[in-house]
């Protein structure tokens, strides 16, 4: 439902000839936004009357002032109120989302416009334009100001060239020496107040936003330049990143909406999890078929094609390998095998190396109900493109993993929507690896189902930063943005204290139970699983669980958590519940309530820690029970613990 309302939610006050403000509320009037238009555009944020942040300085500079956006005289305001449910096509988080807000649009008498709404969850705005000539954007302007003691979660990086896989940081905002850049999203913790995320969505054709520290509370948003030359020197994991910049950020038409600016606020934890607004903000899809687009769970060689066991043939990157996981994925009914690195040469998609026949591999998948996918450089596609795809036709690939982009100017933004409207031509899935964080492709474009941009499970390989409180950051901050590619469900399991980083035998900090927790806890339509099928046949019990785990949702409930210490996270798929808990370096009991289940009696089949977790973390303990709706399910972590449930209704 969609109606105009006049003033019931927006109230003009005229302070004085030069100045103007604008109150604009949310649906439930909670959260109020001041917007100020007077020498320039300012907006102050408060919930439940108390302050939240500050924005001013929002502007974009345009190379030889084609848009005068000094001129901030306002001819005309347009108010709308929204009321809708929206169905994703697919469903990462919940069948529908609500889709709520209030705005205003602003029509500046220079040619532009100034929309800001207002949902129950937050604040986003957004600039766009209608002009027939093309437009330089030199900069976009905006300035976001907390209170002293208000603390920030980021990842930093030394520059733009970035893949997004930099441990997350804790620490006040104005401890931040002046110019450290972070890309987004950010999570503000305030120091007596909510949680702001800050992040953005519908970005398209126009370069992603950052953010840098001032010494003080507040941050400067800054972007990407526009790319002037390109180098290619060296590995081919390498090629295609920036040697030269220009000295502006975008080239656009002129005749253009920008990318939304999104301000969430959340009272506690939960409101992180429900929050629905970067792909609410994002364009509708514009494909007409999506029955071809199946999610899914893939198998994929990278670490695992060493480390089989227990066969007959040389394991390796080669046709008997390849039948091998495609024999164990038919067999748990898991969607995909993924030829990760190393099936190619780097810089030749067009053959495969000695020993390795894929059309042998995709006939034979196909026999099994198995789909074959196929890793590749980004640069390397760009090269080949029209005779990869065609390639990839005549093998009979349904997906790519596209890795070593680590750049967000506007040239790369624009080639990821480039590959996702070509994959959706010839029907291909898509994970994006080496990526930025999600900003609202995957609505427009469906068949991008996960991308990764998070320090996910393949850092086991060389650090110690995949450990359990920063699994119990992923689910508040990077999977707020959209899916992402972690690689759950190790049967590698390891303590914090005995954990050693192996680069060709990878295993995960945390225990059996917590491992398999972050199947269900972290968000992703195409999960990926790290080891060999030698391994998930010799677990046979918990790979049973595993393969009973869906991959999309009909609701998604963050039952308890505080982030960085535990999440305890359920899903919905039909009538069954899928509870997901962990804990980072602490042990921990938790009592949890089932009263949001149906009035009813279920059974309960869980993966627990075993009692001996905490110095063994392969111990777990595999239980069975029945409950009535409303008992108390009682939780025992270890130190990097996790429980793993999945409740079936019996009546």
């Amino acid at each position: 439902m969609k109606t105009t309302a006049l003033s019931l939610f927006l109230t003009l006050i005229v302070l004085n000839s030069e100045a103007q403000k604008y109150i604009i509320s949310s649906p439930d009037e909670k959260i109020k936004t001041e917007i100020e238009i007077g020498s320039g555009i300012k907006a102050s944020v408060s919930k439940n009357a108390n302050p939240v942040l500050e924005l001013s300085g929002m502007k974009l500079d345009i190379a030889e002032n084609k848009i005068q956006t000094n001129d901030l005289v306002i001819k005309k305001i347009k108010r709308n109120s929204v009321n809708e449910i929206v169905y994703p096509q697919v469903r990462v988080k919940s069948s529908q989302y609500i889709n709520t807000y209030n705005e205003m649009i602003l029509n500046f008498r220079s040619g532009m416009v100034l929309t800001f709404r207002l949902f129950n969850e937050g604040l986003a705005y957004r600039f766009s334009s209608a002009l027939k000539d093309s437009l330089i954007i030199l900069k976009e302007n905006l300035e976001i100001r907390f209170n002293e003691d208000d603390s920030i979660r980021f990842q930093a990086s030394e520059t733009f060239n970035s893949a997004w896989e930099t441990p997350y940081e804790f620490n006040r905002l104005s401890d931040l020496p002046d110019g450290k850049l972070c890309n987004l999203p950010v999570l503000v913790q305030k120091s007596m107040g909510p949680f702001v995320m800050i992040t953005e969505s519908d970005l398209y054709n126009y370069p992603g936003m950052w953010v840098k520290a001032t010494g003080k509370p507040e941050l400067f948003t800054v972007n990407p330049p526009y790319p002037k030359k390109l180098k290619y020197e060296g590995s081919p994991y390498n090629h295609g990143q920036v040697a030269e910049t220009n000295n502006f950020i975008a080239k656009v038409t002129g005749n253009r909406t920008f990318p939304w600016r999104i301000f969430a606020i959340a009272d506690s934890e939960d409101g992180l999890i429900s929050n629905n607004m970067v792909y609410l903000l994002a364009s509708p899809a514009e494909l007409q078929d999506f029955s071809w687009i199946r999610p899914g769970v893939v198998m994929f060689d990278w670490w695992a094609k060493s480390n089989i066991y227990g066969v007959d043939f040389k394991s390796g990157i080669n046709t008997e390998t390849a039948k091998y996981f495609i024999d164990f994925c038919s067999a748990y009914g898991f969607k995909y095998f993924l030829f990760d690195d190393g099936w190619c040469p780097r810089d030749n998609l067009l053959r495969e190396i000695p020993g390795l026949s894929i059309p042998e591999v995709t006939a034979y998948a196909k026999t099994k109900g198995v789909d074959v996918m196929l890793w590749v450089i980004w640069s390397t596609l760009e090269k080949q493109w029209d005779q990869a795809f065609d390639q990839f036709g005549k093998w009979g690939i349904r997906g790519i993993k596209m890795d070593f982009m680590n750049r967000d100017d506007q040239q790369m933004v624009e080639f990821y929507e480039k590959v996702a409207a070509k994959a959706a031509e010839k029907k291909l899935v898509l994970d994006y690896h080496g990526a930025y964080k999600p900003s609202g492709l995957s609505r427009k474009y469906p068949n991008l189902l996960t991308c990764e941009a998070l320090i996910e499970f393949e850092y086991n390989g060389w650090t110690t930063s995949d450990n359990p409180e920063h699994h119990n950051l992923l689910p508040y901050i990077r999977m707020f943005t959209g899916p992402m590619d972690y690689i759950p469900a190790t049967m590698r399991n390891s303590t914090i204290d005995n954990f050693r980083p192996i680069g060709d035998y990878p295993m995960g900090q945390g225990t059996r139970a917590h491992s398999m927790a972050l199947f269900i806890i972290l968000s992703s339509p195409m999960e990926m699983l790290p080891d060999s099928p030698s391994d998930y046949y010799r677990e046979k019990e918990c790979t049973d669980i595993v393969s009973r785990i869906p991959v999309e949702w009909d609701e998604t409930r963050l039952l308890k958590g505080e982030i960085a210490k535990y999440t305890v996270l359920a899903r919905r798929s039909g009538e069954k519940w899928y509870i997901g808990a962990i804990t980072n370096k602490d042990d921990r009991y938790i009592e949890l309530s089932t009263d949001f289940l149906n009035k009813g009696k279920y059974k309960i089949e869980a993966i627990e820690d075993g009692i001996n977790a905490s110095s063994r973390a392969e111990d777990y303990k595999k239980t069975e029970k029945t409950i009535l709706s409303g008992d108390i399910i009682k939780i025992n972590l270890a130190k990097g613990g996790g429980w793993t449930g999945i409740i079936t209704p019996l009546e």
